[in-house]
């Protein structure tokens, strides 16, 4: 990161140079004027040489007029600070541009924008929010108003305005996949918010409008599974279940409880098992060889129950799936098997307690419950079970 900074100082020092040498080649300068900025440019740049970024930018800035020809130089040193995590100093910079007159519209949106980055850095989200507001309504460059639309949409998102967020992403929702994704997440994050209140029918609605918007958006299904499930509905609930592995099977593991708790309710036993199967056959995931094998082992024994999981976990290998092999053997173990089981247990049981459940798939955040949005990268719907050999 520090290199980054010094090759970005560099590159503004760069433009510096190239602006004041432009300046002392035209005819109508007054002279002292190139000579005291010359100089200001040399020693900025002998800070910079010399590791001094912070008295470099504040000479770099000293030596520059605000004009049409150094507004994107300005616009620089700003982010410079930004990304130092001065914002203080980037606010004053950006501030001080947007006041000059000879801005033309061009120059003064994109300026707007960087001001509203400031502010949302420093949490000062309702001055970011009136910037962004103002530009939507008046950018004249596409460029410029769909950056100044993502911004705001991450603002609104930032502060859970999840109805404002929607009417913002409205326009775009069919250009964009991943504002599409976020939209379902947070049509069901109203609907969480209706359950709470009671308004079921509403929160139907808008679990219906976060598939409508992202049919494969997991958690409207989960969560409207849940409804049903609560109001006795249970075959409805495993209809709906049943959909998520088609979204996005690496969700498979998180339906199994409620898919068994559903197929139990209705003294479904062997259509659970059928279910299982499939869901073996299709993808065989070690939550889902565990719970066939446990009702393998209710229905024909342990035996039946060892044999099956033997044969999955030499197809697919797994730390749960041994931890699971080696309950069903201490089962039918003498004492001194009982004993060496026992300490493999044991092993077997740190190194999954250790392990987390889940992880994103953008950005690698781990955790160990399922969180919709990862707090790292802030994705919806990225955070997955870890399967494979020491997952799910």
């Amino acid at each position: 990161m520090p290199d980054l900074m010094m090759l970005g100082m560099l590159m503004a020092a760069i433009a510096i140079g190239f602006w004041l040498g432009r300046r002392d080649r035209r005819p109508d300068t007054q002279p002292p004027a190139p000579t005291s900025l010359s100089r200001d440019y040399f020693v900025g740049l002998n800070h910079l040489l010399n590791e001094q970024p912070d008295r470099a930018i504040e000479t770099f800035v000293q030596a520059l007029e605000v004009n049409s020809d150094t507004v994107d130089t300005h616009i620089a040193l700003g982010n410079l600070y930004r990304s130092r995590g001065e914002v203080d100093r980037a606010v004053k910079i950006h501030q001080n541009l947007l006041a000059r007159p000879a801005l033309d519209s061009e120059q003064g949106e994109r300026v707007q924008l960087e001001l509203a980055r400031d502010f949302m850095r420093s949490g000062v989200y309702d001055r970011a929010e009136k910037l962004l507001e103002a530009l939507l309504k008046q950018a004249q460059n596409d460029c410029h108003r769909r950056d100044g639309r993502r911004l705001l949409i991450d603002l609104l998102e930032r502060e859970r305005e999840w109805e404002a967020a929607l009417e913002v992403a409205h326009s775009i929702l069919r250009q964009e996949g991943g504002i599409r994704r976020a939209a379902a997440h947070w049509h069901c994050e109203l609907a969480a918010l209706d359950i709470t209140e009671g308004s079921l029918a509403l929160a139907r609605k808008r679990l219906k409008q976060a598939l409508s918007t992202d049919e494969k958006c997991v958690r409207a299904n989960w969560m409207l599974a849940e409804i049903e499930f609560d109001h006795a509905n249970y075959k409805q609930s495993i209809r709906l279940l049943q959909r998520i592995p088609r979204q996005d099977t690496g969700f498979t593991p998180i339906i199994l409880e409620p898919l068994g708790n559903a197929f139990r309710m209705l003294d479904d036993e062997s259509g659970l098992v059928r279910h299982l199967h499939q869901e073996v056959e299709r993808a065989p995931y070690t939550t889902t060889v565990i719970s066939l094998a446990q009702l393998i082992e209710r229905r024909d024994g342990v035996e039946a129950a060892a044999s099956f999981a033997s044969q999955q976990l030499h197809r697919h290998p797994s730390l749960r799936g041994v931890d699971y092999l080696l309950d069903l053997y201490l089962l039918d173990a003498d004492e001194r098997e009982t004993e060496r089981f026992n300490l493999l247990k044991r092993h077997t049981q740190q190194l999954i307690e250790a392990r987390p459940r889940h992880r994103c798939h953008r950005c690698g955040f781990e955790a160990s419950l399922l969180i919709w949005q990862c707090p790292k990268c802030r994705h919806w719907g990225t955070v997955k079970p870890i399967t494979g050999l020491e997952g799910e």
